[in-house]
């Protein structure tokens, strides 16, 4: 007792410091996510904020430029000095008229001549009165003090045409765009970068490391390769990867295409976290160790005079009388003499329980029907004759639960509510019931049930099992001959009729209401018919036989089976021909399941006697509608939308409605 009450005593204080230090590390990792998350979400949109300023200031200079001002340089760079906010914005700033030509160069608020242009520049002033449309571009020149980013916007007239093209550029370290203060709060063990769609590092904490590649970068490194595999778009919101060594945050700026991240090391970051759960745990040993011995003292105090009863007490049981026999005061010698009592009892009661047991035994192994004895749901008795039924060895089932007996959990809930349903309405229980051998094939059984105490279920229950298996597969035999085709194995022409006639029956019971249907909508469906009939399957029976026409047919008859068994059903009408019903599919569906098994057919190139054969299928769809009243009329439009696929072809789909071909005056549907 004393070391089950310590094992408790450890068991829940190793379970408390384990609880308290998870949860407490989860959350300081969620804390420290979060805020890393949200920083950089922010500077992403700082960042975005900014250029989306510097355009905004390029799109007043754009708006402001009229056709005299192109055609004069003079005009532009007065009204450019004039108040405007775009030169001392921009590191340098160029205006080109709709045939690519310069009108004006300014670099740091001076006038330079055109042929100064960067020609990065003028390739972004070229593309934009092309494109019409402004630009954002990161450009990157050899030494990283002359990174720039440019923005041009076009110049419109007043009828939309483009009549040039101003374009601004800015240093990416200048206070505009990525000002050192941007990378603050500055530690050692963090690093705050932004860089473009393909790993340019345009500004870093590190200044050494500006316009390198992001493969170099510890942590980062992976993150951008894995975004790169997947081919995601450059998102707004921010993201967050904890790896063993790295905290990495992520937030992408849609409109440049560029991506603001942080890098903080894990260990640094989370060494704090480390030492408080290490105090914590020195804390929560100490306070065990002390429950630990206090427990110890105060059950040992307790324990000493049953502890020479609990060594004695089982051999007392056993009918072993102890000399001497340990003597206490008052709970002891109480517990003594009942145990002397109990002794004397189990002694007679284990002499009986012999008998009956070697009585019952003999019952069982010469019963000729099988024998099961359950309780709570669990196999307590189980007889010779029902594990052979079962085929199980003998005594292999005792103690086993009755669910291994039934083929699924489904069936064994639905034979538990038929049992109690039985039990509440008759106290007794008699039918036929399917379980599962040991090899998994299916024994059916007639099962009589009782309860062992009358009324009282919880006691448990004696069941009798008679092997019906074989009756029952000679009846489904017969039922099933009686309504398959031999060949093909589907339903043959009788079956189709009266399964399509129940369907079309069933539908009839159900209100129908046309309110709201205009004379060109759509009657309600109930489904669809396909009518399939092999194109060419003449020329196999005459080149290659009967016996090669019959495989085609069975063949055929596996791949329809195949593709509609979960949505419908399928019947060989005759020859060549087969019928399938989708109940409740849509016209669209139905034309895609019969496209589906047109191509299917088209496919498959049997070969007999070495030589090969092309087979296709002609269909016919007809949806079942409310002017399809009985069978004939439904199987007439089938088989007309049939011959029509055939004489627009064959190998293809046709579908038809009902009261299509009845305007057409083809056929007349309905009871006549």
């Amino acid at each position: 007792m004393i070391l089950v009450a310590w094992l408790a005593i450890w068991v829940a204080g190793g379970a408390a410091l384990w609880v308290v230090t998870r949860a407490s590390g989860q959350e300081a990792v969620r804390h420290v996510v979060r805020q890393q998350t949200d920083e950089v979400e922010v500077v992403a949109r700082l960042l975005a904020g900014k250029i989306e300023q510097s355009q905004k200031v390029l799109r007043m200079v754009s708006g402001g430029v009229t056709p005299a001002m192109l055609d004069e340089s003079l005009l532009l760079e007065g009204w450019l000095h004039q108040g405007m906010p775009a030169v001392r914005f921009f590191d340098a700033l160029q205006v080109a008229r709709a045939d690519g030509e310069i009108g004006i160069h300014l670099r740091a608020g001076k006038l330079e001549r055109a042929s100064a242009v960067d020609p990065a520049e003028r390739d972004a002033l070229r593309r934009t009165l092309v494109d019409g449309k402004p630009l954002v571009i990161e450009h990157v020149a050899g030494r990283s003090g002359e990174a720039r980013v440019l923005f041009t916007m076009p110049v419109h007239r007043e009828d939309g045409t483009v009549m040039g093209a101003v374009l601004g550029a800015m240093r990416l370290q200048s206070q505009g765009l990525l000002p050192p203060s941007m990378a603050l709060p500055s530690r050692e063990d963090s690093r705050l970068m932004v860089f473009t769609r393909d790993g340019t590092i345009l500004a870093h904490s590190n200044p050494g490391r500006i316009l390198g590649h992001v493969r170099d970068e510890p942590g980062v490194a992976s993150v951008h390769a894995a975004w790169r595999g997947q081919g995601h778009a450059v998102a707004g919101r921010a993201s967050s990867e904890v790896t063993a060594d790295h905290v990495v945050s992520v937030a992408g700026m849609p409109l440049p295409q560029w991506f603001v991240g942080r890098v903080s090391d894990a260990p640094p970051l989370f060494a704090p976290l480390e030492g408080a759960q290490r105090e914590a745990a020195a804390v929560v040993g100490g306070v065990v160790a002390v429950a630990m011995v206090l427990v110890a003292l105060a059950m040992a105090a307790l324990a000493q005079p049953l502890a020479q009863l609990r060594h004695w007490a089982p051999r007392l049981l056993q009918g072993q009388v102890p000399e001497p026999w340990p003597r206490g005061r008052g709970e002891v010698n109480a517990l003594v003499g009942v145990f002397r009592g109990l002794g004397e009892r189990a002694a007679l009661r284990t002499q009986e329980a012999a008998q009956l047991a070697q009585q019952f035994q003999a019952i069982l192994d010469c019963a000729s029907v099988g024998i099961i004895i359950t309780r709570s749901g669990m196999l307590e008795v189980v007889g010779r004759q029902a594990c052979e039924m079962l085929g199980y060895s003998p005594g292999s089932l005792q103690g086993r639960p009755a669910r291994l007996l039934y083929a699924s959990d489904a069936e064994y809930a639905l034979i538990g509510q038929r049992v109690r349903h039985e039990f509440e309405a008759h106290h007794v229980f008699d039918g036929d019931v399917r379980f599962m051998r040991r090899d998994g094939s299916a024994l059916w059984a007639r099962v009589q049930g009782r309860s062992v105490v009358p009324g009282q279920v919880a006691g448990g229950t004696v069941w009798i099992l008679e092997d019906l298996t074989a009756t029952r597969e000679a009846q489904q035999e017969q039922a099933w001959q009686a309504t398959h085709d031999p060949l093909t194995q589907l339903l043959h022409r009788d079956a189709f009729d009266q399964r399509l006639r129940a369907l079309l029956a069933e539908r009839s019971t159900r209100p129908r209401t046309q309110e709201g249907l205009d004379a060109g909508d759509d009657p309600p469906c109930d489904g669809v018919v396909l009518f399939l009939d092999i194109d060419h399957f003449t020329v196999v029976n005459d080149v290659a036989g009967h016996d090669a026409g019959d495989d085609v047919l069975r063949h055929v008859a596996r791949m329809i089976e195949s593709q509609v068994r979960r949505i419908g059903w399928a019947a060989r009408l005759g020859g060549d021909e087969f019928a399938v019903v989708l109940p409740g599919c849509s016209p669209s569906r139905g034309l895609a399941v019969a496209e589906q098994l047109r191509a299917t057919v088209a496919e498959w190139e049997p070969s007999y006697g070495g030589r090969s054969f092309t087979l296709g299928v002609s269909i016919g769809l007809v949806v079942l509608d409310a002017t399809l009243q009985d069978v004939p009329s439904v199987l007439y439009a089938a088989d007309m939308a049939c011959y029509d696929a055939k004489r627009a072809g064959r190998n293809r789909v046709e579908l038809r409605r009902a009261r299509e071909a009845t305007a057409s005056g083809r056929m007349a549907l309905g009871p006549a």
